[in-house]
Protein backbone atom coordinates (compact mmCIF):
# COMPACT_ATOMS: atom_id res chain seq x y z
CA UNK A 1 0.00 0.00 0.00
CA UNK A 2 1.20 3.62 -0.96
CA UNK A 3 -1.39 6.24 0.03
CA UNK A 4 2.06 8.29 1.39
CA UNK A 5 4.39 9.63 -1.77
CA UNK A 6 3.87 13.07 -3.24
CA UNK A 7 1.76 13.97 0.04
CA UNK A 8 2.36 17.25 1.56
CA UNK A 9 2.69 16.55 5.63
CA UNK A 10 2.94 19.13 8.04
CA UNK A 11 4.47 18.06 11.24
CA UNK A 12 5.00 20.35 14.47
CA UNK A 13 7.62 19.92 17.14
CA UNK A 14 9.24 18.37 14.43
CA UNK A 15 12.66 19.28 15.52
CA UNK A 16 12.89 16.18 17.81
CA UNK A 17 11.61 13.17 19.23
CA UNK A 18 8.41 11.85 17.41
CA UNK A 19 8.29 14.66 15.56
CA UNK A 20 11.86 13.99 14.18
CA UNK A 21 11.46 9.97 13.51
CA UNK A 22 7.69 10.44 11.67
CA UNK A 23 9.66 13.41 9.68
CA UNK A 24 12.38 11.10 8.34
CA UNK A 25 10.09 7.80 7.95
CA UNK A 26 7.21 10.04 6.13
CA UNK A 27 10.09 11.77 3.87
CA UNK A 28 11.70 8.26 3.07
CA UNK A 29 8.16 6.97 1.96
CA UNK A 30 8.14 9.79 -0.55
CA UNK A 31 5.94 12.51 1.33
CA UNK A 32 7.13 16.47 1.37
CA UNK A 33 7.69 16.79 5.14
CA UNK A 34 7.34 20.70 6.08
CA UNK A 35 8.47 21.27 9.41
CA UNK A 36 8.10 23.57 12.30
CA UNK A 37 9.97 23.76 15.64
CA UNK A 38 11.06 26.49 17.90
CA UNK A 39 14.82 25.39 17.63
CA UNK A 40 16.10 26.58 13.90
CA UNK A 41 19.22 24.75 14.21
CA UNK A 42 17.68 21.51 14.91
CA UNK A 43 15.23 21.71 12.06
CA UNK A 44 17.95 23.05 9.74
CA UNK A 45 20.05 20.18 10.25
CA UNK A 46 16.88 17.70 10.08
CA UNK A 47 16.49 19.07 6.88
CA UNK A 48 19.84 18.72 5.61
CA UNK A 49 19.47 15.10 6.67
CA UNK A 50 16.12 14.50 4.34
CA UNK A 51 17.42 16.03 1.44
CA UNK A 52 20.78 14.48 1.64
CA UNK A 53 18.60 10.89 1.86
CA UNK A 54 16.75 12.28 -1.70
CA UNK A 55 13.68 13.43 0.19
CA UNK A 56 11.86 16.95 -0.17
CA UNK A 57 11.20 19.06 2.72
CA UNK A 58 10.65 22.66 4.00
CA UNK A 59 10.81 23.94 7.24
CA UNK A 60 10.51 27.67 9.31
CA UNK A 61 10.82 28.19 12.55
CA UNK A 62 7.40 27.67 14.73
CA UNK A 63 6.26 28.65 17.84
CA UNK A 64 3.10 27.09 17.89
CA UNK A 65 1.72 29.13 20.52
CA UNK A 66 1.06 31.62 18.19
CA UNK A 67 -1.21 31.73 15.87
CA UNK A 68 0.14 33.87 13.02
CA UNK A 69 4.01 31.54 13.30
CA UNK A 70 1.26 28.63 12.60
CA UNK A 71 -0.92 30.13 9.67
CA UNK A 72 3.14 30.82 8.39
CA UNK A 73 3.69 27.01 8.42
CA UNK A 74 0.55 26.37 6.72
CA UNK A 75 1.42 29.07 4.05
CA UNK A 76 4.89 28.05 3.55
CA UNK A 77 3.03 24.14 2.64
CA UNK A 78 0.87 25.56 0.12
CA UNK A 79 3.49 27.94 -1.65
CA UNK A 80 6.36 25.35 -1.85
CA UNK A 81 4.48 22.39 -2.64
CA UNK A 82 1.06 23.46 -3.83
CA UNK A 83 -1.00 22.09 -1.51
CA UNK A 84 -1.31 20.45 1.91
CA UNK A 85 -2.46 16.74 2.80
CA UNK A 86 -1.94 16.21 6.37
CA UNK A 87 -1.29 18.34 9.05
CA UNK A 88 0.14 16.98 12.42
CA UNK A 89 -0.09 18.21 15.75
CA UNK A 90 2.55 16.77 17.73
CA UNK A 91 4.08 19.75 19.80
CA UNK A 92 3.94 19.41 23.21
CA UNK A 93 4.99 19.81 26.72
CA UNK A 94 4.83 18.57 30.07
CA UNK A 95 6.70 20.69 33.07
CA UNK A 96 3.68 18.51 35.86
CA UNK A 97 3.92 19.56 39.33
CA UNK A 98 1.24 18.45 41.93
CA UNK A 99 -1.71 21.19 41.60
CA UNK A 100 -0.59 22.51 45.24
CA UNK A 101 3.15 23.88 43.73
CA UNK A 102 0.68 26.40 42.37
CA UNK A 103 3.00 26.49 39.42
CA UNK A 104 0.28 28.56 37.42
CA UNK A 105 2.49 29.75 34.04
CA UNK A 106 3.65 25.69 33.56
CA UNK A 107 -0.05 25.12 33.50
CA UNK A 108 -0.64 28.11 30.94
CA UNK A 109 2.18 26.82 28.91
CA UNK A 110 0.49 23.64 28.69
CA UNK A 111 -2.91 25.34 27.92
CA UNK A 112 -1.48 27.45 24.92
CA UNK A 113 1.20 24.68 23.40
CA UNK A 114 -0.51 21.59 23.40
CA UNK A 115 -4.49 22.70 23.51
CA UNK A 116 -4.12 25.92 21.55
CA UNK A 117 -1.28 25.41 19.49
CA UNK A 118 -3.72 22.27 18.09
CA UNK A 119 -6.62 24.42 17.69
CA UNK A 120 -4.37 27.29 15.34
CA UNK A 121 -3.22 24.37 13.44
CA UNK A 122 -7.08 23.68 12.52
CA UNK A 123 -7.54 27.28 11.90
CA UNK A 124 -5.03 27.27 9.54
CA UNK A 125 -5.25 23.62 7.95
CA UNK A 126 -9.16 23.43 7.73
CA UNK A 127 -10.02 26.69 5.68
CA UNK A 128 -7.28 24.63 3.30
CA UNK A 129 -8.46 20.96 3.23
CA UNK A 130 -12.09 22.32 2.67
CA UNK A 131 -11.63 23.87 -0.65
CA UNK A 132 -9.07 20.86 -1.62
CA UNK A 133 -12.10 18.58 -0.30
CA UNK A 134 -9.21 16.55 1.25
CA UNK A 135 -6.96 16.25 4.10
CA UNK A 136 -6.02 14.55 7.33
CA UNK A 137 -5.41 15.98 10.59
CA UNK A 138 -3.27 14.02 13.34
CA UNK A 139 -3.29 14.72 16.66
CA UNK A 140 -0.93 13.17 19.38
CA UNK A 141 -2.33 12.38 22.64
CA UNK A 142 -1.19 10.94 25.32
CA UNK A 143 -1.47 7.73 27.58
CA UNK A 144 -1.69 10.29 30.50
CA UNK A 145 -4.91 10.98 29.55
CA UNK A 146 -6.07 7.99 29.80
CA UNK A 147 -4.80 6.65 33.14
CA UNK A 148 -4.92 10.00 35.28
CA UNK A 149 -1.37 10.43 37.71
CA UNK A 150 -0.91 13.06 40.54
CA UNK A 151 1.65 15.08 39.24
CA UNK A 152 -0.44 15.33 35.76
CA UNK A 153 -3.64 16.68 35.99
CA UNK A 154 -2.90 19.49 33.81
CA UNK A 155 -0.88 17.67 31.44
CA UNK A 156 -4.04 15.20 30.99
CA UNK A 157 -6.29 17.57 31.02
CA UNK A 158 -4.37 19.54 27.96
CA UNK A 159 -4.67 16.18 26.40
CA UNK A 160 -8.14 15.40 27.21
CA UNK A 161 -8.96 18.48 25.95
CA UNK A 162 -7.27 17.59 22.76
CA UNK A 163 -9.44 14.52 22.73
CA UNK A 164 -12.43 15.75 22.90
CA UNK A 165 -12.07 18.34 20.04
CA UNK A 166 -10.51 15.63 17.72
CA UNK A 167 -13.44 13.29 18.16
CA UNK A 168 -15.91 16.54 17.52
CA UNK A 169 -13.46 17.79 14.59
CA UNK A 170 -14.27 13.82 13.06
CA UNK A 171 -17.80 13.99 13.27
CA UNK A 172 -18.10 17.51 11.92
CA UNK A 173 -15.37 16.73 8.85
CA UNK A 174 -17.69 15.07 6.88
CA UNK A 175 -16.81 12.21 4.26
CA UNK A 176 -13.93 13.95 3.00
CA UNK A 177 -11.81 15.04 6.07
CA UNK A 178 -9.98 12.13 8.15
CA UNK A 179 -9.34 12.93 11.52
CA UNK A 180 -6.98 10.77 13.76
CA UNK A 181 -5.54 10.56 17.81
CA UNK A 182 -2.68 8.82 18.64
CA UNK A 183 -2.10 8.18 22.34
CA UNK A 184 1.61 7.16 23.44
CA UNK A 185 2.60 5.83 26.14
CA UNK A 186 6.30 6.39 27.53
CA UNK A 187 8.29 7.63 24.26
CA UNK A 188 12.32 7.96 24.67
CA UNK A 189 12.27 11.22 23.47
CA UNK A 190 13.23 15.01 25.64
CA UNK A 191 9.84 14.73 26.85
CA UNK A 192 11.53 15.69 30.18
CA UNK A 193 13.35 18.69 29.40
CA UNK A 194 10.21 21.07 29.89
CA UNK A 195 10.01 19.64 33.03
CA UNK A 196 10.94 22.19 36.00
CA UNK A 197 10.51 20.10 39.31
CA UNK A 198 13.81 18.79 39.26
CA UNK A 199 12.50 15.51 41.55
CA UNK A 200 9.30 14.87 38.72
CA UNK A 201 11.90 14.93 35.81
CA UNK A 202 14.03 12.37 37.76
CA UNK A 203 11.21 10.26 37.99
CA UNK A 204 10.09 10.55 34.35
CA UNK A 205 13.75 10.38 32.94
CA UNK A 206 14.01 7.02 35.18
CA UNK A 207 11.04 5.37 33.50
CA UNK A 208 12.06 6.12 30.59
CA UNK A 209 15.51 4.44 30.91
CA UNK A 210 13.39 1.25 32.02
CA UNK A 211 10.54 1.09 29.52
CA UNK A 212 10.68 4.06 26.89
CA UNK A 213 9.92 2.46 23.72
CA UNK A 214 11.21 4.31 20.40
CA UNK A 215 9.96 7.58 18.69
CA UNK A 216 9.93 5.37 15.46
CA UNK A 217 7.49 3.01 17.00
CA UNK A 218 5.25 6.34 16.81
CA UNK A 219 6.14 7.64 13.66
CA UNK A 220 4.90 4.16 12.00
CA UNK A 221 1.84 4.12 13.81
CA UNK A 222 1.29 7.77 12.42
CA UNK A 223 1.99 6.32 8.60
CA UNK A 224 0.00 3.56 9.23
CA UNK A 225 -3.06 6.37 9.34
CA UNK A 226 -1.84 7.52 6.46
CA UNK A 227 -1.19 5.23 4.28
CA UNK A 228 -4.87 3.77 4.39
CA UNK A 229 -7.20 4.67 1.41
CA UNK A 230 -9.61 7.81 1.28
CA UNK A 231 -12.42 5.93 2.47
CA UNK A 232 -10.98 4.60 5.73
CA UNK A 233 -10.68 6.97 8.55
CA UNK A 234 -8.41 5.64 11.57
CA UNK A 235 -9.77 7.22 14.55
CA UNK A 236 -7.53 6.60 17.39
CA UNK A 237 -4.58 4.97 17.61
CA UNK A 238 -3.06 3.93 21.56
CA UNK A 239 0.50 2.55 20.87
CA UNK A 240 2.65 2.22 24.40
CA UNK A 241 5.74 0.20 26.43
CA UNK A 242 4.47 -3.49 26.57
CA UNK A 243 5.87 -3.35 30.25
CA UNK A 244 3.33 -0.15 30.61
CA UNK A 245 0.62 -0.50 33.05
Amino acid sequence: MDNITGKVIIITGASSGIGEATALLLAARGAKVVLGARGTDRLAALAARITAAGGQVAYVRTDVARRDEVATLVQLASEQFGQLDVFISNAGIGPNSLLDELQVEDWEAMIDINLKGMLYGIAAALPVFRRQGSGHFINILSTAGLVIKTTMAVYAGTKNAVRAITEGLRQEAGDKLRVTGISPGFVQTNFADSMTNPAIKAQIVEKMGEIAIPPAAIARAIAFAIEQPAEVDVSEIVIRPTAQA
